[in-house]
């Protein structure tokens, strides 16, 4: 039987559109009405394969999310679903249809359940990907849907990113399209500490971008509070960058620095015969030395446990369920 190359793969592919899923009952009918009305279009443009399917993954929801996935199945064979047995968050979910998505499909896009970001850039990405794209990423024109709080922290997030030396697309998040191999080389980055938005583009595969605007969330609660956001912002930092250890280094440094300064000038006051000042300076500057030495413990204790997290080499994600064809 004669293998299909990769350029007749890409000229009618199988496209998987993977979407984790995590107490979204509130908005999950319409959403999936919307992703099938807008595959079953690309299927009849022939712009994807009669294959091709919305894959659901459920992150230990403890509403209807599950079963609405059941009927979505039952319905149509193209929503296809896979249920976790654990909630293991977004980063891992993704992972979790990105990996089983990846053994059927030619192409995988992801995108969240709240389908804030425009589904119509989907066929702009297929489109890309049949040009030999492997990866597309989908780009917000700007953050005019947000809250002020909202935009100001996501901006100071994508600069400290910067700042910390980790490659990121800024205002991406993980609405992108990736191809098989590009999937099945995601796949070999065993880390348990995930961060998707930076990991896909130390790739280095052939990518793009589309643009898109940001609709405002029709239902349900966003899953980034300022906490979650805040441990994000965390768990992307320490998974890419060691700057933090090198910062409390430094920090070290000047304060040594300091002390010597701080010690010749007690010489010089003794050496003249006057009396150092009282004991207030002392204790200000052992609690305010104090405090930094936490604060590098701190640091330095977050990055060993993410190693005692990585060298146990537990599994990310444990499926209970599928619904696949």
């Amino acid at each position: 039987m004669k293998k299909e190359t990769d350029k007749e793969r890409r000229t009618l592919p199988v496209l998987f559109i993977v979407v984790p899923c995590c107490n979204e009952e509130e908005v999950l009918q319409t959403t999936n009405a919307r992703l099938m009305t807008l595959l079953k279009a690309m299927m009849r443009r022939k712009e994807v394969s009669a294959e091709s399917r919305i894959l659901y993954v459920n992150d230990g929801s403890k509403d209807s999310t599950w079963q609405k996935i059941i009927a979505f199945h039952r319905q149509d064979g193209c929503a296809c679903g896979i249920s976790l047995a654990a909630r293991v968050g977004q980063q891992k979910a993704l992972m979790a249809g990105m990996e089983v998505a990846g053994r059927r499909a030619d192409a995988v896009v992801t995108i969240d359940a709240d389908l804030q970001d425009d589904i119509n850039v989907i066929p702009d990405m297929v489109d890309d990907y049949r040009r030999g794209m492997d990866i597309v990423y989908g780009v917000r024109r700007n953050r005019a849907s947000d809250s002020w709080m909202k935009r100001t922290t996501a901006q100071m997030f994508y600069r400290l990113m910067r700042a910390m030396g980790v490659r990121t697309v800024y205002n991406h998040a993980d609405c992108r399209l990736m191809s098989r191999r590009a999937v099945t080389q995601l796949c070999r980055y065993r880390e348990r500490n995930l961060f998707l938005r930076g990991i896909v583009p130390t790739l280095g595969y052939a990518s793009g971008v589309r643009y898109y605007d940001r609709a405002e969330r029709k239902g349900g609660r966003s899953k980034y509070p300022v906490r979650a956001m805040l441990d994000f912002a965390i768990d992307g930092i320490t998974s890419f960058s060691v700057r933090p250890v090198r910062v409390v280094f430094f920090f070290g440094l000047f304060f040594l620095l300091v002390s010597l300064g701080i010690l010749a000038y007690v010489i010089y006051r003794y050496v003249s015969g006057e009396v150092v000042p009282g004991w207030s300076s002392l204790i200000l500057s052992m609690w305010f030395i104090g405090g930094c030495i936490l604060m590098g413990l701190g640091i330095v204790g977050e990055y060993i446990g993410k190693i005692y997290l990585e060298v146990k080499q537990r599994p990310r994600y444990d499926i209970e369920e599928e619904l696949l064809d």
